[in-house]
């Protein structure tokens, strides 16, 4: 696997793992719920899963909205949010490398 594939799929293993983590006080200040928290980890594993098993060039196919997705909700600024972001940042690098 090459860099780039190590480098998406590290922040992708980081998100879906602290996507599982109950949330705490602080996320839920920001707006994140106990749903939603699952949604986006969920989402984030099927891509995670996409990307092992048919590699980067599936990049240009995953189109995540994240930041869309967590303004809908009404998604405040915090760790959880940079950590999605960061995700989805990830991958339109990816896709352009692809």
């Amino acid at each position: 696997m090459a860099g780039p594939d190590v480098t998406l799929l590290v922040a992708l293993d980081e998100a879906v793992a602290a996507l599982k983590a109950p949330l705490e006080e602080a996320d839920r200040a920001q707006g994140w719920t106990d749903d939603l928290r699952r949604e986006v980890q969920a989402e984030i594993s099927i891509n995670r899963s996409v990307l092992r098993r048919e590699g980067l060039f599936m990049a240009r196919y995953l189109r995540p909205r994240f930041d869309v997705w967590m303004d809908c909700e009404g998604v405040r600024p915090g760790r959880l949010r940079s950590l999605v972001l960061d995700v989805q940042r990830r991958f339109v690098e990816a896709r352009s490398a692809s």
